[in-house]
C-alpha cells in the first residue's frame, strides 16, 4: 500500500466469504470518521468445502452489490477506493474467474489478500483501535479464522489462517454439530500459537462474534451499547457460546439482539469461539470493532499519522465539529495540571492522557439547552465512535463532561454502571469537571484568558491567580465555583491578583 495520505474520502470494498461491504471514511487519518457503511450478506463461501467453488447465488449477489458500490463511488465522492478479496475467493477454484469479472465491474485491479496478509491486516486493524492490545487476535470470517499474536503495539511473529469459518464448517459438516466439533478441534489442535498464548486475552473480530457480545450486553442490561473494547469474562463468553451452539434457528430468531441473516452461521461461530477459548485458556474476550478494513486504512497512512494517539485525534475531531473554540482543549489541559501534580492528586501517564481527552471534549455540549447539557454531554461521550479507550475510560470522560455542566450532581444512568469506576476514579472525574466549570466561567468560554491565569495549590488552599488586567473577571460566580472545586479536594478557595 502507498504511504501517501489521501486528501479526500477513502473507501474500501471488502469481498468477504460471508458478506460484501462498502465502508467510506471522511479521510484516511489516524481516527477515521465513518461516513457510509453498507453490507450485503452474499455467502460466497457457502459451498466452498463441498464443491471447491464459490456459491453461484452468492456470486450474483456479490456482483450486484459491487455494481452498486462502484456507482456510489462518484455519488459519495470517494477519492480513493480499494477493493479487497479474502479467503473464499482466494481458495476457490473459480476464484480467478470471479476476480476477472469483478474487475470488469470495477474498472481496476482487485487486491487478492493472501492468508498471512489477511491475518496481518486484521491484527493491524485491532492495534490501530486498541494500541495496547496484548494477546491473540482472532478474526472470524465466513471461510477462515485468522490468529495473530500481538503485544507492545505490534504484531509478534507470523499469524495462522485456519479453514474453520462458519460457512465452510456448515458445508463440510453437513450441518451436523458433532462433525463440526471434530472439524474445529482438529484445526485448533496443531496450532503452536495457541499453546504459547495460555491465559492471555482474546481479541475477537467478526460479525458473528459481535452478535454474541450483543447478547451478553442484553443479559446484563448494559447501557453503553458500544461494542469496541467491550470485555466479556472468558467463562461468560464460553457459557453463551455453548448455549447458542445448541439452539435451533426458530429459537435464535426470537432473540432480539441477533441479526436475522446471521442465524444459520451463529451456532458454528459460537462453536469456534468456545473451542478457541478452551484451547488458549483465555483470560477474557475483548471485542474489536476494527479489523481488516481498518488495517488496510492504517497501512495507507504515513508514519507520522500512524504514530498519533487515536483517542486524542478522535476527541480533536469531535471538538472541531461541536465546540465553540477547539483550542480550549490544550489550554484546559495545561491549566488543570496543578490539581493533578504529584504532591496534590497525582496521576499516571494513562490518567494524564484521559485528562487531556476530557479537556478537549469540555465544550461539545454548549449548544444544547442549559437544562439538558449535562445529560447530553454524558450520553454523547458514552456513545461517541472513539477508539483507543476502554469502557471505564469512556465512562470517566463522560462523567467529567457531566460534572462540567452539572457541578456536584450525580448522573442518573440508564441501567447499572456501578462498579465500572472505582471511588477514586469517580472523584477524579468530579474534580476535573468542577475545574472545567470554573475555567469556563472565568474566561466566559473565550480563548486566550486561561493561559494568563493559574491555579496555585498548597496543603490548605486552592488559589486562583489572575493578572491585574483581568481583576474585574473575579466575580461572585467565579468565587463560588472556585470554592466548590477547593472543597472537593479538602481545601479552601482563594483569589489573588498578581502581575
Amino acid at each position: 500500500m502507498s504511504g501517501r495520505k489521501s486528501a479526500g474520502r477513502f473507501g474500501i470494498v471488502d469481498l468477504g466469504s460471508n458478506s460484501v461491504r462498502l465502508v467510506v471514511y471522511a479521510a484516511a487519518v489516524r481516527s477515521p470518521v465513518l461516513v457510509f457503511n453498507e453490507k450485503v450478506l452474499c455467502g460466497l463461501g457457502r459451498t466452498l468445502a463441498s464443491t471447491g467453488k464459490l456459491d453461484p447465488k452468492g456470486i450474483e449477489r456479490a456482483f450486484d452489490a459491487l455494481r452498486r458500490f462502484i456507482a456510489l463511488r462518484e455519488q459519495i465522492g470517494i477519492d480513493r477506493l480499494i477493493v479487497a478479496a479474502t479467503a473464499a475467493v482466494r481458495d476457490a477454484t473459480d476464484g480467478p474467474e470471479f476476480l476477472a469479472q469483478a474487475e470488469e465491474i470495477c474498472g481496476f485491479r482487485i487486491r487478492l489478500v493472501s492468508g498471512p496478509e489477511e491475518a496481518r491486516l486484521a491484527a493491524q486493524g485491532v492495534l490501530s483501535g486498541i494500541p495496547d492490545a496484548e494477546g491473540i487476535v482472532g478474526d472470524l470470517g465466513g471461510a477462515s479464522l485468522e490468529l495473530v499474536n500481538v503485544g507492545g503495539g505490534k504484531l509478534i511473529g507470523e499469524g495462522s489462517t485456519l479453514p474453520i469459518g462458519p460457512l465452510r464448517i456448515m458445508d463440510q459438516s453437513k450441518n451436523d454439530p458433532s462433525a463440526a466439533e471434530a472439524i474445529v478441534d482438529k484445526a485448533l489442535k496443531g496450532v503452536d500459537l495457541l499453546k504459547q498464548a495460555q491465559g492471555r486475552k482474546l481479541y475477537v473480530v467478526g460479525g458473528v462474534w459481535r452478535n454474541l457480545a450483543r447478547i451478553h450486553m442484553a443479559q446484563r442490561n448494559y447501557p453503553i451499547h458500544v461494542l469496541h473494547e467491550y470485555v466479556i469474562p472468558a467463562r461468560d463468553a464460553a457459557d453463551i457460546a455453548k448455549v447458542i451452539e445448541r439452539l435451533g434457528p426458530k429459537t435464535l430468531a426470537q432473540i432480539p439482539d441477533i441479526s436475522e441473516r446471521r442465524i444459520d452461521t451463529l451456532p458454528f461461530g459460537a462453536l469456534v469461539l468456545d473451542r478457541l477459548i478452551g484451547a488458549m485458556k483465555a483470560k477474557e474476550v475483548v471485542v474489536s470493532a476494527y479489523g481488516l478494513r481498518e488495517g488496510i486504512l492504517f497501512d495507507h497512512l504515513g508514519k507520522r499519522e500512524q504514530a498519533k494517539d487515536p483517542l486524542i485525534e478522535g476527541c480533536h475531531d469531535l471538538a472541531k465539529r461541536l465546540a465553540r473554540f477547539p483550542e480550549h482543549g490544550e489550554e484546559l489541559t495545561r491549566w488543570t495540571a496543578p490539581i493533578f501534580a504529584e504532591d496534590v492528586l497525582g496521576e499516571t501517564p494513562a490518567v494524564a492522557r484521559l485528562r487531556r481527552a476530557a479537556c478537549i471534549l469540555a465544550d461539545i455540549g454548549w449548544y444544547v439547552h442549559p437544562d439538558y447539557r449535562a445529560h447530553h454531554t454524558l450520553t454523547q461521550i458514552l456513545l461517541a465512535p472513539f477508539s483507543g479507550v476502554d469502557h471505564p475510560g469512556r465512562l470517566f470522560l463522560a462523567r467529567v463532561g457531566y460534572h462540567r455542566h452539572e457541578g456536584k450532581g450525580e448522573p442518573e444512568f440508564i441501567g447499572n454502571l456501578a462498579g465500572i469506576l472505582t471511588p477514586v476514579e469517580n472523584h477524579r472525574a468530579l474534580v476535573l469537571g468542577l475545574a472545567q466549570r470554573l475555567a469556563f466561567t472565568l474566561c466566559a468560554a473565550t480563548t486566550g484568558v486561561l493561559p494568563r491565569t493559574r491555579l496555585e495549590i498548597s496543603k490548605s488552599t486552592v488559589t486562583l491567580v489572575v493578572p491585574r488586567r483581568y481583576q474585574t473577571l473575579l466575580g461572585e460566580v467565579v468565587q463560588r465555583r472556585l470554592s466548590a472545586l477547593a472543597r472537593t479536594i479538602d481545601r479552601k478557595g482563594e483569589m489573588r491578583v498578581g502581575r
